[in-house]
């Protein structure tokens, strides 16, 4: 087990390293490049900010399949399977339109050609479910148009419900870094566990996505100085569809021989193990509720299901008072929650506790969800270790040489005075964005009229 793991955090590491150190030269191409689009009605951040972020995390790809290529036991993943190769081209040409979008803002429609088309890449090449384990029936073989058709469809939909919660920052890169958190351990337990070596290139997925989500969440979380876009969010929704449908379409239930009999018998008893693999939207829950939500809303409201607006959740919780960190935060929650708690149930699915434990946390995130006011504060002695968002109201972050409270409110009174002041559109800002009050922010866009 040592090996595998090692070279499955070095995998992880040499992704993240290089996705972390191209999204600073990434930034200055894409200002210098004018990817830094007006601020639109649904936008949250009151500067431009740089996008394209997606030119890094796809280097990072890159580099996490060429470094695994290269390692000894991961090796034998490009030996015995064409899916790696597979989820680069796909991924190649999902990226590249992606950074199109960030740059010339081309039409749904052709964006959603796009993405049919970088799944139909992946099932050419052999990335496509061949059967799905069905309870009180067993493996159902699938055709090849049946295959392709439910292939393509997964795809879309997981790219369009990351795309969909892209909405705050560093909401999607660490809500996917949280499902691929879980799948990985979903698939390298069947794959080293169950000895089941159709799950390694699943396995391999997960650890690359891991890296390029942690690689670019330092440069995205809020304040953040760049944007991953579409070329970022579709890139990293098509590798999360990716896993799920390697390990859930190409690994035989009966091949885990963990009950004798029937083979009808074998998939009912390994339920829990398929439940959550069968589809990636039981992982990202929450952005798959958002993306059916959204659609409903739309087309009652008799708009196109792409027409974008203010109503996601996280714009909800803005809303009702959470700050922007909080709401981010909030939404992890929940992900994890969902994520792990099937997780939990897939290894044990008899332990009352497990239950109890979902139904517990699930009280504390209602909770969270009730308290948009609350602030944590830390101890004074702690004041000068965090962000002035959690010190004490009226104590300033004190320099070494203010020595007296009359000089400590000498040098409060500016940055209070900053923080008043209006922000010109335009202007950037040391961090490429700005903070926003959430009561100021909802005034002001209320006065315009927007929803």
């Amino acid at each position: 087990m040592g090996k595998p793991v090692r070279e499955y955090l070095l995998t992880l590491c040499i992704t993240a390293a290089v996705t972390y150190l191209l999204t600073g030269p990434v930034r200055k191409f894409a200002i210098v490049a004018g990817a830094m689009p007006e601020i639109r009605a649904r936008d949250v951040h009151r500067e431009p900010t740089p996008r394209l972020g997606g030119i890094a995390m796809f280097f990072g790809l890159c580099a996490g399949l060429l470094v695994a290529d290269h390692l000894t036991n991961l090796n034998q993943v490009f030996q015995a399977s064409n899916e790696p190769r597979a989820l680069l081209s796909g991924a190649a040409l999902i990226w590249l339109i992606g950074v199109l979008d960030d740059k010339f803002e081309i039409d749904a429609l052709i964006k959603l050609g796009g993405q049919m088309i970088a799944a139909g890449v992946m099932v050419v090449q052999g990335l496509t479910i061949l059967w799905l384990p069905i309870p009180g029936i067993g493996s159902v073989a699938l055709t090849q148009w049946q295959g392709t058709l439910l292939t393509v469809a997964l795809v879309v939909i997981t790219i369009n419900a990351v795309n969909f919660v892209d909405g705050l920052d560093g909401l999607a890169a660490g809500m996917v870094c949280i499902a691929a958190t879980a799948f990985f351990l979903y698939a390298y337990r069947i794959w080293y566990s169950y000895g089941v070596e159709a799950a390694a290139p699943a396995t391999l997925f997960s650890a690359i996505l891991m890296g390029m989500c942690l690689g670019f969440l330092p440069h995205n979380m809020h304040p953040a100085r760049i944007f991953m876009g579409d070329s970022g969010s579709m890139l990293i929704g098509l590798v999360l569809a990716a896993g799920a449908i390697s390990v859930t379409g190409q690994v035989d239930p009966d091949a885990l021989n963990l009950y004798v009999g029937s083979e009808k018998e074998a998939v009912h008893q390994t339920v829990p193990v398929y439940i959550p693999l069968l589809l990636p939207l039981t992982i990202i829950a929450v952005p798959a509720a958002d993306l059916i939500l959204a659609i409903v809303r739309r087309t009652w409201r008799g708009q196109s299901p792409f027409a974008a607006d203010r109503g996601h959740l996280h714009h909800r919780l803005l809303e009702i008072g959470h700050s922007h960190s909080r709401a981010v935060l909030i939404m992890y929650f929940w992900s994890a929650l969902i994520a792990f708690g099937a997780l939990a149930y897939s290894v044990n699915s008899a332990s009352m506790w497990i239950v109890l434990g979902v139904v517990f946390l699930s009280a504390i995130g209602l909770a969270l969800l009730l308290l948009p006011r609350f602030t944590p504060r830390a101890p004074r002695w702690m004041e000068r270790f965090v962000p002035p968002r959690y010190r004490r109201r009226g104590v300033p972050a004190v320099a070494p040489e203010a020595s007296t409270p009359a000089a400590a409110a000498e040098q409060a009174a500016p940055v209070a005075r900053e923080d008043r002041a209006p922000v010109v559109s335009g202007v950037s800002g040391v961090n490429g964005a700005t903070a926003i009050g959430a009561r100021s922010r909802l005034a002001d866009r209320r006065k315009a009229g927007t929803p």
